[in-house]
């Protein structure tokens, strides 16, 4: 089992307490749940939610010792309110997401979620999904493109990026991550190649929220996660993107100012320098936290 980010403050600000019920929407490989559930024994239960059927197929493997006090369900967390109802899930004293990709996602999904290997252009979380990355790049608009790579990467060339992949996919269809990769290298300059981030990240970035419409989803689901809360329940938001962090903190400022939230984190919580050197993947990550009134 991985050690997931951020785990010693996930635990300290949602403050697990004996027979207490918690809820992970994005419970991935299961770090977090498992710490959670560490605290809440005897009677305490964990509703656990993932977008991907085979994550919930792995993790039912690795929960054998706590499965009758979690409960898995393969759905997206922006119908949060729906799945907490149809599994009769109550008084509900925290609620986190971490909304990080799991490294099973990266490391043996085979889906071209990472820049590292050669796999299809797919980038879905679900596989019922029917918009996959091949299909953006290769029948979505110059200006789409580049404003997906702008808005959701924050990529100072995507209009470079997108020019080069309108003129490749003019001769043959874009098919692989590899062929993506060398796209971007050929549309950037040297420099931005020797930099600590890799040239490709933030379009491989763009791409996969676009496909899962990640963002909108976050916006839709936290409204739901107060309201699915008892009094004095908390949220805890582990993002790894400006945009996200700016949804959970605009969110959590609304939230204090109609007196609904009393926000735990005056500035977002980040990996320790130990951590981020373990776990590389980490250090973008900011934890915000917060507690219903």
């Amino acid at each position: 089992m991985h050690v997931p980010v951020l785990q010693k403050e996930v635990i300290e600000y949602l403050d697990p307490k004996p027979n207490e019920n918690f809820i992970d929407c994005t419970i991935g490989e299961g770090g977090h749940t498992l710490a959670i559930l560490e605290k809440n024994g005897p009677k305490g239960k964990v509703l656990g939610i993932d977008a991907d059927p085979e994550i919930i197929r792995n993790l039912k493997l690795e929960i054998r010792n706590f499965k009758k006090r979690i409960i898995l369900v393969c759905d997206n967390f922006a119908n949060l309110a729906e799945i907490a109802k149809s599994q009769r899930f109550k008084s509900v004293s925290g609620i986190l997401f971490d909304l990080g990709m799991s490294s099973w996602h990266l490391e043996t999904s085979s889906r071209g979620f990472s820049f590292q290997k050669k796999e299809p252009l797919d980038m879905r979380y679900n596989l019922q999904n029917p918009l996959t990355a091949e299909k953006i790049l290769n029948y979505w608009s110059r200006v789409e493109i580049e404003k997906i790579l702008k808005d959701y990467g924050e990529e100072q060339f995507a209009p470079k990026i997108a020019e080069a992949l309108l003129n490749f996919r003019k001769f043959k269809p874009l098919q692989t991550t590899s062929q993506l990769v060398e796209i971007i290298k050929r549309a950037t300059p040297g420099w931005y190649h020797r930099r600590k981030i890799h040239f490709a990240t933030k379009t491989f970035q763009a791409l996969r929220i676009a496909v899962n419409d990640e963002l909108n989803n976050l916006e839709k689901a936290l409204p739901q996660a107060l309201n699915i809360l008892k009094p004095g329940g908390r949220i805890v938001v582990i993002s790894f993107h400006s945009l996200e962090d700016r949804i959970v903190k605009n969110f959590l400022k609304e939230g204090n100012k109609n007196n609904l939230l009393k926000i735990l984190t005056k500035k977002p919580i980040i990996p320790s320098f130990k951590e981020m050197k373990i776990n590389p993947r980490s250090r973008s990550a900011k934890l915000r936290a917060s507690q219903k009134i």
